[in-house]
């Protein structure tokens, strides 16, 4: 059997690990400084960012102004956003939106709307309109530019179908000093042919999106799995607020519609929520009434279907213009058609889906985490924007600031390696002596019982009782996958198991920590919050409310 290393180490000035918009945006900025190699764990185009239909927010009308961005923004966080860092990138929003117009990003045009141009929507939390989107498919149409600049450019090298497993530390070199634990490269899987490579670089920048596939229920696609949490949080960096996550009010419900997402810029047009006997019900909830904040909006759906019994709930656009509809959603229509659903003359079913990780590998505003050398941007991070829950349509603002601050910072580096050459590691698990991977029906068993537990344990509401059942179970599974990745041959699936067995213990361990709502996290035992918001802290071999966080088994190589 060959060796599971390649033998020589490829060298890059930067690894970015992810090819969503934060990964793609900061390439193409640091590739001014030398050699930048991506590494994606499917084909390019597979990411978060490529399924956001809504938009980008920035203030770019001349109705709206950066006071009024950042009050909403600090609205929706709930008192957990760092207002300065929000700041910062609400007023360099108009400059990153002529960023990607330069690119060639074709946001819709409205000549007869405000002096701006654009054809700007609304969404929930917003007291503008401010959201700039290219109809309904704005993810894929950033994604697509900025992919086709990556491909073009010489200093940038995508791999696909690569999934990071574990980062290198400079110990595992044989580094001293305070280059000991700077963060050198990372352990990359060719899902292919299970073949592990090491990649090395002056700086690693994970950009590999959040972790919704721990979820049975989510909008996200397949490789929503938190590797770059997992990866970071293995290697020591510290991670925060892990137990805020962001459940999209409106996900279509249909036995065959695979996590398919209805944008919220369908209530910002107009469209309402209703019941199965037809009665609106968010103005029962909040001032806002539809255009509530996110966590508002998903927590009274989840609450009109457990007093009701019903499935699901509905959105109404009824009222609404037939050609305005499908003039501005034409995607969303034609799939919910696909499904037999008339988008614009029937209610739409539709249930809540966890959908974003509002925390992350913290950062500081150059999106430096806790390690010297590792970056985090995009979804993998927390930076102090979203706080407690995002506001709608800020995520892509974020991930192009974070990544263009990132770009600056990473050019400071010093180089690593120069003209030493480096010593491969010697991780405990590189010998080839293991057994083949489990049986497909073991790792589909507990792929499921993960989900499982944290959708039933660990959704929209919690209770202390339901996380404790929930801690237990996972811990339980993690244990047995650690086992099992220990003792074979590393391939994506397991790999991904083991990932989503880690993030899911941390979430609960986070949300029994937190002794109040707030947010996005809200419990019953304790239905308000603390007169002072405070972020969870997670580093590995902490006590975090009386629970020891997570340390890798013995002879694992975590």
């Amino acid at each position: 059997m060959a060796s599971p290393f390649i033998a020589e180490p490829a060298i890059s000035r930067c690894l970015v690990i992810g090819s969503g918009i934060a990964g793609l945006q900061f390439a193409l900025l640091a590739a001014a400084g030398g050699t930048v190699r991506i590494v994606t764990k499917k084909e390019s185009r597979e990411s978060n960012t490529n399924y956001a239909q809504g938009g980008i927010a920035a203030a770019v009308s001349p109705l709206d102004d950066f006071d009024l961005h950042v009050r909403d923004t600090l609205g929706a966080g709930d008192g957990l956003c760092n207002e300065d860092v929000v700041r910062r990138m609400v007023e360099r929003g108009p400059a990153l939106i002529e960023r990607l117009l330069a690119y060639g990003v074709d946001f819709s045009r409205d000549e007869e709307g405000d002096a701006s141009g654009f054809a700007l929507g609304r969404e929930g939390g917003h007291s503008r309109r401010r959201v700039l989107h290219c109809r309904d498919l704005t993810g894929r149409e950033i994604e697509s530019r900025l992919l086709a600049a990556c491909l073009s450019h010489p200093e940038i090298t995508i791999e696909e179908d690569h999934m990071g497993l574990d980062l290198l530390q400079g110990r595992e070199l044989g580094l001293t000093g305070p280059d000991a634990a700077r963060v050198v490269g990372a352990v990359v899987l060719d899902r292919h042919t299970c073949v592990r490579r090491v990649y090395l670089a002056d700086a690693v920048v994970l950009a590999t999106g959040g972790c919704g596939k721990v979820y049975r229920y989510t909008s996200n696609p397949d490789i929503a799995t938190g590797d770059g949490l997992a990866m970071a949080f293995r290697a020591g960096a510290e991670l925060r607020n892990l137990e805020f996550v962001q459940f999209h009010p409106t996900c279509l419900y249909h036995p065959e519609a695979k996590s398919f997402l209805i944008s919220e810029a369908v209530r910002g047009e107009g469209a309402v929520l209703i019941n199965r006997r037809g009665e609106q019900f968010m103005p029962r909830y909040h001032p806002l009434a539809d255009l509530a904040p996110r966590d508002v909006v998903a927590r009274s759906i989840d609450h009109e279907m457990k007093t009701s019994g019903d499935h699901c709930a509905f959105l109404d656009l009824r009222h609404l213009d037939r050609d305005q509809v499908e003039a501005r959603f034409p995607n969303l229509v034609q799939t919910c058609a696909g499904f037999g659903i008339d988008m614009a003359g029937e209610p739409v079913p539709v249930v809540p889906a966890a959908h974003y990780m509002c925390g992350g590998v913290a950062t500081d505003l150059d999106a430096r985490s806790s390690l010297p050398g590792l970056y985090a941007i995009g979804e993998t991070a927390c930076t102090g924007v979203h706080g407690a829950n995002r506001l709608a349509s800020n995520s892509l603002l974020e991930a192009v600031f974070f990544a263009d601050r990132a770009a600056g910072a990473v050019a400071a580096e010093p180089a690593v390696f120069g003209r030493r050459p480096p010593r491969l590691p010697a991780r405990p698990n590189a010998s080839d002596d293991r057994s083949p991977w489990p049986e497909a029906m073991v790792l589909e068993h507990d792929w499921d019982l993960v989900r499982r537990v944290m959708w039933d344990y660990v959704g929209i509401v919690r209770d202390r009782a339901r996380l404790d059942i929930a801690l237990a179970r996972l811990r339980a599974v993690r244990a047995t996958v650690e086992r099992l990745y220990a003792g074979s041959l590393p391939n994506a699936e397991l790999a991904e198991l083991r990932n989503i067995a880690l993030l899911g213990e941390l979430i609960v361990v986070c949300a029994r920590a937190r002794h109040e709502s707030r947010g996005l996290h809200y419990t019953p035992d304790h239905p308000g919050p603390l007169p002072v918001a405070k972020d969870s802290v997670l580093v590995r071999g902490a006590v975090l409310d009386g629970e020891s966080v997570w340390e890798p088994p013995e002879g694992t190589g975590g």
